[in-house]
């Protein structure tokens, strides 16, 4: 009779649990990072006979709980890592990519344009070129190219700042990930596997090591009560209760660069949020150096141009823009409509203006190189549009694909529900049978 007992009581214990692990996945349904859990019970072997007679077979012991199981699977978690790695890199470089565009302004007020429309002024004044208000209207077209020029550096730099911002974001983002990861192996060493706290320490990695991965091209492995290591560039960066910090810098030129808080430099990321922004840094820099080439390219032809002229005065014309290094520092010279060398040197009064198309526009030209720029800028931002588009969908899927594992089904739940509260009202019912029947055999001693 003592056997009915003892399976009542284990079997309202483990429903107990079983019952507290459904409430807790119904409570987490909608926590992100939580991993499905469920009770694992196997067959108790124990036995409470003392007697000489006693016969192992003729007894039972009941049920037992051997542990939480924690739903997770290592393959798809490491594929969601991958393509949430792979998400961060082109969403970040997407963004900054659209701001370098925004900012290399090929609008009415953008140096294209605005140069576009100087040439036509210059066009018009060919065909009057003693008027004097084409004579102001072409000197104030050229000055407002040279400000745009400056504009758009302007913008660039800006750019630039935003990225390196971001930049130094995501590598307080990843340090914290680390720490916290030597925090969670540590705790794991310490903990019992199987338990509920164990599984918590579980969810609480994957969800560092998740955005770490999305912010950084790490390699992930295991070790001992599945504590974490990290490393990158060949550098370990997170072994057992020990996390190294990452540091950023920014160059004058917008790139960026990496290192250990040491000092000891890392290679470049190649994916994740910060390589996208890596990857974003460089593209920009390289629009900077881009436009400081098209600004002395257009100082220098304008002013070459100018200077093969001569003005009514019959004076050489003199420089019209001056260029100080950088795209930044080009500005206008000349203000008065007399100084403009219209004239060609045998005295044709436009004769100058005459060889604006074949001095200035054509193969080679700032115009020209300026649409290049613009053309290829545009092509590499459709291209990294393709890839985020290509890389959501991957991890929507890959996402979906683990949540089918992992993630909490509510009808589930509920049908689960049902049918322990069932199990744990008969194990109740089996206690009161037996006590009814020790009451019976007192009742009849």
């Amino acid at each position: 009779m003592s056997d009915l007992f003892i399976i009542g009581a284990s079997g309202t214990k483990a429903y107990r649990a079983a019952m507290a692990a459904i409430g807790e996945n119904i409570a987490n349904a909608s926590t992100d990072g939580y991993a499905r859990r469920s009770v694992r019970t196997i067959e108790s072997g124990s036995s409470t006979a003392t007697m000489a007679t006693y016969i192992s077979r003729a007894n039972f012991g009941g049920v037992q709980v051997a542990g939480i199981n924690r739903a997770a699977d290592p393959y798809l978690d490491a594929t969601v890592r991958n393509t949430g790695m792979a998400m961060g890199s082109s969403t970040a470089r997407l963004r900054w990519l659209t701001d370098a565009e925004t900012a290399l302004n090929d609008t009415g007020t953008g140096i294209g344009q605005l140069m576009t429309g100087m040439f036509q002024n210059m066009e018009k004044l060919a065909a009057s070129p003693t008027d004097t208000s084409l004579r102001v209207t072409t000197l104030d077209s050229i000055s407002r190219v040279s400000q745009a020029f400056s504009q758009t550096s302007a913008d660039l730099q800006n750019v630039s700042s935003g990225v390196a911002t971001e930049a130094q974001s995501s590598v307080d983002t990843i340090n914290r990930s680390l720490a916290s990861l030597a925090d969670i192996n540590n705790s794991l060493l310490r903990a019992q596997p199987g338990t509920s706290a164990y599984a918590q320490l579980l969810d609480s990695r994957d969800s560092a090591l998740q955005t770490l991965s999305e912010n950084l091209n790490v390699t992930v492995s295991f070790g001992a009560h599945d504590s974490a290591q990290i490393i990158f560039g060949g550098q370990t960066l997170v072994t057992g209760d020990s996390a190294t910090s990452l540091s950023m810098a920014a160059g004058t030129d917008g790139r960026l660069s990496l290192s250990l808080a040491d000092g000891t430099a890392l290679t470049a990321p190649a994916n994740g949020t910060l390589g996208g922004l890596f990857s974003a840094a460089g593209t920009v820099a390289d629009r900077r150096e881009n436009l400081d080439t098209l600004a002395e390219q257009f100082v220098t032809d304008i002013n070459a141009w100018h200077a093969q002229g001569v003005t009514d005065g019959g004076a050489a014309g003199s420089p019209l823009l001056s260029y100080g290094g950088s795209a930044a520092t080009v500005a206008a010279l000349i203000t008065d409509p007399a100084q403009l060398a219209t004239r060609s040197s045998d005295g044709t009064l436009n004769g100058n203006l005459l060889t604006v198309n074949s001095v200035l526009r054509g193969n080679g030209s700032v115009e020209q190189n300026w649409t290049t720029l613009i053309a290829s800028h545009a092509t590499l931002v459709a291209s990294t549009q393709a890839e985020y588009d290509t890389a959501s969908s991957r991890n929507d899927q890959a996402v979906a694909a683990r949540e089918a594992v992992s993630g909490v089904d509510l009808d589930m739940e509920a049908a689960d529900l049902l049918r322990i509260q069932q199990a744990y009202s008969a194990s109740a019912k089996i206690l009161q049978i037996a006590k009814e029947t020790i009451d019976s055999i007192m009742n009849i001693i």
